[in-house]
């Protein structure tokens, strides 16, 4: 390896944020923590992550949200037909108004109605639970950004 290659590899090589800024990862794992202890369906945690992460193009964490949705008996017919999910009947209109909550924040555009999005959200979900659904959004689009860095 020459110098220069040396170098180029230094310069782009991915930042590990763990080493980086150490402090950080543990309030975001507190910060998850907190989010998943406010009552979220746990089926419902895993499809919203498992969204969110395939439209992030984070292999890491679909592998990952695949796993934790079938230990926690969510059944490989909706994980396969989740990407197309507004076009089946495998999901209930309380799991697709949260879906589209994760599309909307996810792949943010200024075009969106984010009000009739909430609407179709308090159809079925208390303020409360709207605020545990745009957190776990939040933070996984967060995760999801951290582990794509290192692609």
């Amino acid at each position: 390896m020459t110098a220069t290659t040396a170098t180029t590899t230094a310069n782009t090589a991915p930042v590990r944020i763990d080493l980086a800024i150490p402090e950080v990862f543990p309030a975001l794992l507190k910060a998850s923590e907190t989010i998943g202890g406010l009552g979220l369906d746990k089926k419902l945690h895993h499809l919203i992550h498992l969204r969110a992460s395939q439209i992030n193009g984070c292999a890491f964490c679909v592998k990952m949200h695949l796993r934790e949705a079938r230990e926690d008996g969510e059944t490989q017919d909706r994980l396969d037909r989740l990407v197309v999910w507004a076009h089946v009947n495998d999901f209930s209109e309380a799991e697709k108004a949260a879906l589209a909550w994760t599309e909307a924040l996810t792949e943010l555009d200024h075009k969106t109605d984010y009000a009739s999005l909430r609407g179709r959200l308090r159809a079925f979900f208390s303020d409360r639970e709207i605020g545990a659904l745009t957190a776990t959004i939040g933070m996984i689009n967060l995760w999801n950004r951290i582990q794509v860095s290192a692609h």
